[in-house]
């Protein structure tokens, strides 16, 4: 991995209602990581990422992309390095077809014709709506929409993603789309950042994880390592997937979580 990509540095941020919701975090990520941001609703996840795409500045402290102030750059500017995908997928929905909102982030960001083509072609696919491309966006399921507003944010090929939890409403053949796009993306060492309560999936595909609480990071390691702190996942209000609370009852080593790894675990043990 490249070095850092995202450096913040004692952040803190009040909303005008007088809700702190961050106090003094710091955290690197480096070019290439997949990242899990976890905690309770209202610990601040949504509000350190939206710092990271200039939707909020900081009060207090810094936030560096690729080594530039989020403070010097317009919010169309950081566009280009940090795409968001929001929760609801219809508070980012704007366009009038399928195809045209695939289409719209990466012609907002001017790139040549040819290309929003390919990448807005690109992603209806892997996200199994090229056929629907002329079909108006509402018309849609919500999963469907879901997937829409995946597509959008990753046609913008911008070099960190941020995904608020992106699993739900979506049926395993869906969550395995995505995952498979996540491999991509990993091939591509693209930064990834994942808000999720969805801890099975968490578990078999984010080695990292940081924890927040309150505002405050509490947690930032290897996502085995959370799993194995049971005071901290209640404070967080984190609940370990089936297969962690398998490999502590089995004792096994606490990375095996995927059913393949665990069986394979368990196995070796017996032998």
């Amino acid at each position: 991995m490249d070095a850092a990509l995202i450096e913040i540095k004692d952040l803190a941020f009040r909303y005008p209602s007088g809700i702190e919701a961050l106090k003094e975090v710091s955290l690197t990520i480096r070019r290439g990581e997949r990242v899990a941001l976890l905690g309770h609703n209202g610990s601040g996840k949504s509000t350190l990422a939206k710092h990271l795409n200039g939707l909020l500045k900081p009060l207090q402290g810094v936030v560096k992309i690729n080594d530039v102030s989020t403070t010097e750059r317009r919010v169309a500017q950081l566009a280009g390095m940090a795409a968001l995908l929001f929760q609801n997928p219809d508070d980012q929905i704007c366009k009038r077809t399928v195809w045209d909102e695939a289409a719209f982030g990466p012609r907002n960001l001017g790139y040549p014709e040819e290309r929003v083509e390919a990448l807005s072609r690109e992603f209806l696919s892997a996200f199994g709506l090229l056929s629907r491309k002329e079909l108006n966006p509402h018309d849609l399921g919500y999963s469907e929409r879901k997937r829409l507003a995946m597509a959008s944010v990753l046609a913008m090929d911008t070099p960190i993603v941020i995904f608020d939890e992106p699993t739900a409403g979506l049926d395993p053949r869906e969550i395995t789309l995505f995952t498979s796009v996540l491999r991509q993306l990993e091939t591509e060492e693209k930064t990834v950042l994942i808000i999720s309560h969805d801890m099975d999936f968490i578990a078999e595909n984010i080695p990292r994880a940081v924890c927040l609480e309150d505002g405050r990071k509490r947690f930032d390691g290897h996502i085995a390592d959370l799993f194995e702190d049971l005071p901290l996942l209640q404070k967080c209000g984190l609940i370990p997937p089936q297969i962690a609370q398998l490999n502590a009852h089995f004792q096994l080593r606490p990375s095996a979580f995927t059913p393949e790894c665990f069986i394979e675990e368990l196995t070796t043990r017996g032998t």
